[in-house]
């Protein structure tokens, strides 16, 4: 295993985006250790404010920043809000990582995307296939900010030689995620339609596109544990990828998901809608050689989801 090269033992950490499927689960994770978990609301401060973040700064002066606030969503919310995607998440990283810097902050680390890559990156997708080809056109605003954001690391990195750090974690689901049909990723959309639908007696549920586009799914919990992890054991420029080598077709996804909740009708496909990327699977051999390895397997992740979605699905009756 890699060597401990900064401990979070005893230190004030800011997690932003402590709300978020990501924040929350790193903030759960945090909680085992002994340090000071610090978090803002927007209430507290607006990220997207610079004043307020330097405001903010000033006062708590935080050791280390996990940054994982962004605006996210789907391909329909990316593809209908471009200029709110980009400029949201283009301020909201440049004000943290500044403020980070004039506030003395001994480590930070910026958390991207996997669409950073090519639409057709080679498979699976190493760190070094970043800006090698044209991006997946219903999500780019997204990917350039994220793109960004690991420049902006780096740069303060090469200037200033402070410890910051990026990590690109595959496709994400788990406690705390987005069901709004409008907004959501595909996991968490076909849980709540597969879910309404066999509440409603439904003897078919439409999904977009083909079906045939393959992704990697991860849990946020075993996310947040690699990140702890990455704080601890790397300091480098390059970026990492997070992923959980558990590659499935949207199809595949659906058919578990539909057996999990335990719907007897059929899935109906909608070819008019777009698809997205055909295929994305991170190469994730520099965080596993560091000795890393996911522990929550795609059927037990998935069932305890459907659980965590019942629940709100009932609260709100």
């Amino acid at each position: 295993m890699a060597d401990r090269l900064y401990s979070l033992e005893g230190k004030r950490v800011y997690v932003a985006g402590h709300r978020g499927m990501v924040g929350s689960a790193i903030v759960r994770r945090l909680e085992q250790m002994n340090c000071e978990i610090l978090t803002a609301t927007r209430a507290d401060v607006d990220l997207i404010r610079q004043s307020e973040v330097e405001a903010w700064f000033e006062v708590q002066k935080p050791d280390a920043v996990f940054l994982a606030a962004a605006k996210v969503g789907g391909i329909l919310a990316n593809n209908s809000f471009p200029a709110d995607f980009l400029y949201d998440n283009l301020m909201i990283e440049s004000n943290i990582i500044r403020s980070a810097f004039d506030s003395g902050v001994e480590k930070l680390m910026f958390l991207g995307s996997s669409c950073i890559y090519p639409k057709l990156a080679e498979q699976p997708m190493r760190e070094d296939a970043l800006l090698t080809g044209p991006l997946e056109p219903t999500n780019e605003w997204y990917a350039i900010a994220k793109i960004a954001g690991i420049k902006l690391c780096q740069a303060y990195r090469k200037q200033h030689g402070v410890d910051y750090i990026s990590a690109m974690p595959t496709n994400l689901y788990g406690t705390g995620d987005n069901y709004n049909l409008e907004t959501s990723h595909v996991l968490p959309a076909l849980v709540r339609k597969v879910i309404e639908a066999r509440e409603a007696g439904d003897k078919e549920i439409v999904m977009w596109g083909t079906g045939s586009p393959l992704r990697e799914f991860m849990h946020a919990d075993d996310l947040a544990d690699a990140l702890i992890f990455l704080m601890e054991r790397y300091s480098d420029a390059p970026h990492v990828n997070v992923g959980s080598g558990q590659e499935v077709s949207i199809k595949e996804l659906a058919e578990l998901i539909v057996e999990q909740v335990g719907f007897k009708g059929e899935i109906v496909h909608d070819t008019t809608k777009p698809d997205g990327t055909p295929r994305k699977l991170m190469d994730s051999a520099q965080l596993l050689g560091m000795g890393w390895e996911p522990k929550i397997p795609m059927a037990e992740g998935l069932a305890k989801t459907v659980r965590e979605y019942e629940e709100i699905a009932s609260r709100s009756e």
